[in-house]
């Protein structure tokens, strides 16, 4: 299991991950540093914990309002598929609709054509 050492508020941490995970981590620590540091700009240096706690948090907020905001963008897209498939069928009515007014149309025109032949 790699060991991959990463810095939040200046502070290096070493930590464990699955193998091929190591960059990714490192991503994630790069993301909480910078909520640390956008925290320490507007409360000040409050201690190490509170610091983490309060980046934790304000993840924990932002992922809550991603989630609400996927969980919305999915109801959306279930309404306009719904009324896609509604439109369709629609659509497919009206082409049977139509198929089924040529065929008539058809056929009056070969009864005069055998009536005109006849005469």
């Amino acid at each position: 299991m790699p060991l991959v050492n990463v810095m939040i508020n200046g502070r290096a941490y070493t930590l464990a991950c699955d193998e091929g995970e190591e960059g990714h981590l490192k991503s994630l620590a790069s993301h909480v540093d910078q909520k640390v540091k956008e925290l320490l700009g507007s409360v000040g240096q409050v201690g190490e914990q509170r610091l983490l706690l309060m980046a934790s948090l304000l993840m924990a907020d932002e992922h809550h309002e991603a989630m609400a905001k996927l969980a919305e963008n999915e109801r959306e897209m279930e309404i306009l598929r719904r009324e896609q498939e509604d439109a369709g069928a629609e659509r497919e009515k009206s082409q049977e609709a139509a198929a089924g007014a040529l065929d008539s149309a058809a056929t009056r025109l070969e009864d005069i054509a055998a009536r005109l032949a006849r005469a």
